[in-house]
């Protein structure tokens, strides 16, 4: 499958721009912080990886992330998919566990906590397709 992103720029600017919506979001944001579940993201079609953890005390906002797998920190959950994978995920139409099932997304580790967060993200898909649909129409599906 090709992506439908127009470079791995792209993506990574689509992607810190979700990531910041959900650590901003004064209703999301912390509650992600509190559950604390350090993530690991590989994008294998764009060979980028993405590693999202709790800001710590001082840190901005309520999450931190790193395009590199150079941090300081461990994911309790890995996952492996495509760009597609990811930009269908945030816009509310790929379903997780389905897709873990399907082998579409690879997962380990502490799969379970990372499911538990998919109620708290759920507010996300909605404005990640307005963005989408104001700033990168051709990712809309």
């Amino acid at each position: 499958m090709a992506t439908p992103f127009k470079s791995p720029e792209e993506f990574r600017e689509v992607m810190d721009r979700t990531f910041a919506m959900m650590s901003e979001d004064a209703d999301m944001g912390p509650k992600l912080r509190e559950a604390d579940v350090p993530q690991r993201f590989e994008f294998d079609d764009l060979e980028l990886v993405v590693n999202i953890r709790a800001a710590r005390t001082g840190e901005e906002g309520e999450l931190h992330w790193e395009w590199t797998d150079r941090v300081d920190w461990e994911p309790k959950v890995r996952m492996t998919m495509t760009s597609e994978v990811a930009n269908k995920y945030f816009q509310g139409r790929e379903n997780v566990p389905i897709a873990i099932a399907r082998r579409r997304i690879k997962a380990g580790g502490d799969v379970k906590s990372a499911l538990k967060l998919i109620p708290i993200t759920k507010p996300l898909y909605e404005r990640y397709r307005d963005m989408v649909e104001a700033d990168y129409p051709h990712l809309s599906i």
